[in-house]
């Protein structure tokens, strides 16, 4: 008995260790291509960007140590890049946004996505629609997002969380915490 508990309990912390930090690996290298393609480097950093209690319970974006990171050449900020998952039909797909160091979105990519259909939001022509915004911008399909036939659940669903993400900078910003 005591040796079950020890297995059981040897099996969770090794769980804990290989998925409980960071991006997945398969996240992870996605991240690190579209970086290095958008900024122009070959290395850099990725650091967490912490937040306090009390600010992240104000946000739409909930922000944890694994989806927003300072990203950094040497000493130098480059940016910083947003992770996060949005529903889909019947599943998730994965996304990234990229912002300047003045906070300005520079760049949008759909990492993963899981469904048959719906994909379209993938596109670079699509995603181009959410470039430039900041944290003082609001995105909606019913005002400035262009609806996609075939893919109405992810694109309400990618113009949703790109809107959260969008005001969770802006508290950020007049928090001072970015």
């Amino acid at each position: 008995m005591i040796l079950r508990n020890q297995i059981t309990g040897l099996l969770l912390l090794l769980t804990f260790f290989l998925f409980g930090f960071g991006l997945p690996k398969s996240i992870h290298k996605k991240v690190q291509k579209e970086v290095m393609n958008v900024f122009e480097v070959s290395t850099f950093s990725m650091e967490s960007v912490s937040v306090s209690e009390s600010v992240n319970a104000q946000l739409p974006s909930k922000i944890t140590t694994d989806n927003l990171f300072k990203l950094m050449d040497g000493a130098n900020l480059l940016g910083y890049a947003f992770t996060d998952k949005a529903n889909s039909k019947t599943a998730q797909f994965d996304y990234l946004v990229l912002f300047d160091k003045d906070l300005k979105v520079i760049h949008s990519k759909v990492l993963i996505y899981r469904e048959e259909y719906g994909g379209e939001i993938g596109s670079k022509r699509w995603l181009k629609q959410f470039l430039g915004k900041t944290g003082s911008d609001r995105v909606d399909i019913k005002t400035n997002i262009d609806a996609i036939s075939g893919a109405t659940i992810s694109v309400r669903s990618m113009t949703k969380s790109m809107d959260n993400l969008l005001q969770t900078i802006g508290i950020l910003q007049e928090n001072n915490q970015l």
